[in-house]
């Protein structure tokens, strides 16, 4: 769907924020997307965007919506092991079971295969199932000695499940793993072997020596209101938090 030029730069504006803010402050990502959502509507992209901030600031019934919406616009299942974690999150882990099970997840590329195995693990512990969900997270993925950028969540949830085990040197050994692979300090990796071998931190800095961060500029609006109707699924209400 095409926007008028104004519009366009507006709606633009927003989602360059939300992307900018999802992870520092989610909330402030929230409004913007909120914002953009209220100028286009029909766009597939606001959608997406506006589900991944909602997903963010735990509001699983409306990502699910969203998510919903924008997969109906694109066809596309790419959102699809997004989806089944909101389903998690909404305290339904057999829906989220359901969905690792369904053709669309043969669709995915690689990395949207191991997202939809690290949920589908995910499932599992949150049924009290943790010997299947060490099983589900076993694959050739895991056990290849190629990095790729999903490598280290993949390696610290195999980790993660081993301790929850009591297979405590399995997970040291994993956590290792984990850390090697990740470059960019995605996981909290070197912290949990840390806490293995029981050494504690120290915060160097005091209080007064922490710096808040700088606020965010206000949400871009368009100086028309344009009203659009939004046929989204309805959604169930309850949220709550995805476990680990």
């Amino acid at each position: 769907m095409s926007l008028p030029k104004t519009l366009a730069e507006d709606v633009a504006r927003n989602l360059v924020m939300v992307a900018r803010l999802l992870d520092e402050d989610p909330e402030q990502a929230y409004a913007y997307s909120r914002i953009a959502l209220r100028l286009a509507s029909r766009v597939a992209a606001v959608r997406e965007a506006a589900g991944f901030a909602a997903y963010a600031t735990q509001k699983y019934a409306e990502a699910l919506a969203e998510f919903r919406a924008s997969r109906r616009m694109t066809g596309s299942v790419e959102l699809w092991p997004v989806m089944a974690d909101c389903e998690r999150g909404l305290g339904r882990p057999e829906r989220a079971m359901a969905m690792a099970g369904e053709p669309e997840v043969q669709k995915l590329d690689k990395a949207g295969q191991v997202e939809m195995r690290l949920v589908a693990a995910g499932a599992r512990r949150d049924m009290g199932q943790i010997d299947a969900a060490i099983v589900t997270l076993q694959s050739s993925e895991l056990a290849s000695s190629a990095v790729h950028p999903w490598t280290p969540r993949l390696r610290y949830a195999y980790a993660d499940a081993l301790l929850a085990a009591g297979r405590e040197d399995e997970a040291r050994e994993w956590f290792g793993k984990a850390l090697e692979a990740d470059k960019d300090g995605s996981t909290d990796a070197s912290d949990r072997l840390a806490e293995l071998d029981g050494v504690e931190f120290v915060d160097a800095l005091g209080d007064d020596d922490a710096q808040a961060p700088a606020g965010a500029e206000a949400p871009v609006e368009a100086d028309d209101d344009i009203d659009e109707d939004d046929d989204d699924d309805d959604a169930d209400e309850d949220e709550g938090p995805v476990k680990a």
